[in-house]
């Protein structure tokens, strides 16, 4: 039997409606709901990413390049937006892009991956959803991964499309690219 794990990428108020929110971020909403309640009901795993920086942001690498304080532990920016998590679902926290502990995770599963599905929604596109698919695919490299186009909102829709693009590159199924509900 197949196992499914959904990953929803900081889906955070500040990627939202906060710091760096965007029209783009706020529409995918329903979509990621409608997308972990249907992965509930069927009783697959569950992961959440949580970008997660300190009150030192402004002096680290990604500070000095993105001059945007976001997602600083403990503020209502860096919370996940509401009524997407629920008890018993893993919250990984990361200080960067991709989520090493999510990597290492997936291996501690000890498994390269067949059998599974991983599949992953969430912000941004071009740049943690990137991060966290490469990172998954090097921890299981013959799990079958997919992004859903429709639950996920870049940077720019130009980069969404570029990221979703790379993916492919990399043997990636992209799910309903072109019905991301930010495009109507």
């Amino acid at each position: 039997m197949e196992k499914k794990i959904l990953v929803v990428v900081d889906m955070q108020n500040d990627f939202t409606t906060g710091a760096l929110g965007s029209k783009e971020a706020v529409s995918i909403i329903r979509n990621v709901s409608t997308k972990i309640n249907a992965a509930r009901r069927h009783g697959d795993m569950i992961i959440f990413t949580q970008d997660t920086h300190g009150d030192d942001y402004m002096q680290t690498e990604e500070g000095r390049n993105l001059p945007v304080p976001h997602c600083i532990k403990g503020t209502e920016g860096w919370q996940l937006v509401e009524g997407l998590q629920a008890d018993g679902d893993n919250i990984f926290e990361k200080e960067t892009f991709g989520s090493v502990k999510l990597g290492r995770f997936l291996e501690d599963m000890g498994t390269t991956g067949e059998g599974y599905t991983i599949e992953l929604v969430g912000l941004c596109t071009d740049i943690c959803v990137l991060s966290n698919v490469a990172i998954a695919k090097a921890a299981m490299p013959n799990a079958h991964i997919v992004v859903d186009a429709a639950c996920c909102a870049g940077v720019t829709p130009a980069s969404h499309d570029t990221a979703l693009n790379a993916m492919k590159a990399i043997q990636v199924e992209v799910l309903h690219q072109g019905n991301e509900p930010w495009r109507n």
